[in-house]
């Protein structure tokens, strides 16, 4: 008779916040894995979803800086999980420890710097046989598997357009606002016909028609690591990545901040963490009558049928963004733990997860993404 197989084991770091919690519940709910989610506090409290998981979770106290007890713990399992944002504040430290181990690594990093940062580590992890794969969620996440699916139906694709739309706080913790904060405060690099041309975050705004509840919404401009990384996978004129909040006077808030504010105020670590505070209760207060969802829709443009030009659009909608978030990064970790995914080295999710892995994903998990042509 055949044994048991034992529980592989899986690491989340940040594991207490809103989104490290979204991802272990995931797992949780779809594997026999064993998670262990870290936090500052040295209190043991879990929320009540994770707490009925009983001896298969854990929980670790454990600080980022202390590189002896991470590398210890990184050490003990088959899987890390990297929640602990915000990632324009991360090194690749926690990457680094993994490669040295052995150990197979997904994060939820939403960072431009940051993923370069990673994406130079390709050839140590590949080296070390160690599968890293970044920008796993829901945007950056299940965005590039819907970019994927839709250009692998093009014969020559040309351009990639992404909108988001969140309500509220989309169900995220203050690590969000920060983010948020942080990333408007510098033009970035955009693919615009061929080349890499200088934006202005919160810039060149659009009204978009999403799917229900949101309607139509306005997006801007908003520094994205698809916006880097699908450049580089397919070999398309422009890529545009937009993003906006619902109710819309959160968009006007945030323009203001990213077109008047002053420059030396947002750069003061204090001002954007006074920021932050008072933007998340505020959405505390509206997430009551807005709700907390997410809406991505994607637009590809090219040719087909021997020259043809074709537009094909799909859209997705979630009731909160940060379990949407936990199911796109749960289930790219199921799928390492599973040994279906295994491809040393660190990428992005359109690199190594295939549509038929993200439409194996979408049906585990009860989603869909619907599919048009124009």
């Amino acid at each position: 008779m055949n044994k048991p197989m034992t529980p592989k084991k899986v690491l989340i770091l940040g594991g207490r916040g809103r989104i490290g919690s979204s991802v272990a519940l995931d797992l949780l709910i779809h594997d026999r894995a064993q998670v262990i989610v870290t936090g500052r506090s040295n209190s043991n409290a879990v929320s009540p979803e994770l707490g009925q998981f009983g001896d298969r979770l854990q929980y670790l106290a454990l600080d980022l800086a202390d590189t002896i007890r991470l590398t210890k713990a990184i050490a003990s399992v088959d899987l890390v999980v990297h929640c602990a944002g915000p990632f324009r504040q991360r090194n690749t430290s926690v990457l680094n420890a993994c490669i040295g181990e052995g150990v197979n690594y997904i994060d939820v990093s939403d960072d431009r710097v940051f993923t370069q940062a990673a994406l130079e580590k390709g050839a140590a992890a590949e080296s070390a046989g160690v599968t890293a794969i970044i920008n796993t969620g829901v945007f950056p996440g299940i965005s590039n598997s819907m970019v994927r699916q839709g250009v692998e139906q093009l014969e020559t694709p040309e351009e990639i357009h992404i909108k988001y739309v969140v309500a509220g706080s989309g169900g995220a913790g203050i690590t969000v606002m920060r983010t948020t904060f942080l990333n408007i405060q510098h033009a970035f690099d955009a693919w615009i016909d061929g080349r890499w041309q200088k934006v202005r975050p919160y810039t060149g705004k659009e009204t978009v028609k999403f799917p229900f509840p949101f309607g139509n919404a306005n997006v801007y401009w908003f520094d994205m690591p698809e916006s880097y990384t699908l450049a580089k996978t397919f070999p398309i004129k422009t890529v545009t990545t937009k993003f906006g909040t619902f109710p819309d006077f959160y968009n006007k808030l945030t323009w203001l901040t990213a077109n008047w504010f002053p420059k030396r105020l947002m750069q003061s670590s204090t001002f954007i963490e006074a920021l932050a505070h008072v933007s998340h209760q505020m959405a505390s207060v509206t997430d009551r009558f807005s709700g907390t969802g997410v809406a991505i829709r994607v637009d590809v443009l090219g040719k087909k049928n021997g020259g043809v030009p074709a537009h094909y659009h799909s859209t997705f909608v979630h009731p909160s963004a940060a379990i949407a978030t936990g199911l796109g990064a749960g289930s790219i970790g199921q799928f390492i733990l599973a040994q279906k995914i295994q491809k040393p080295g660190v990428w992005p999710v359109e690199q190594v997860v295939t549509t038929p892995f993200f439409e194996q994903m979408l049906e585990s998990r009860q989603l869909s993404v619907r599919q048009h042509w124009s």
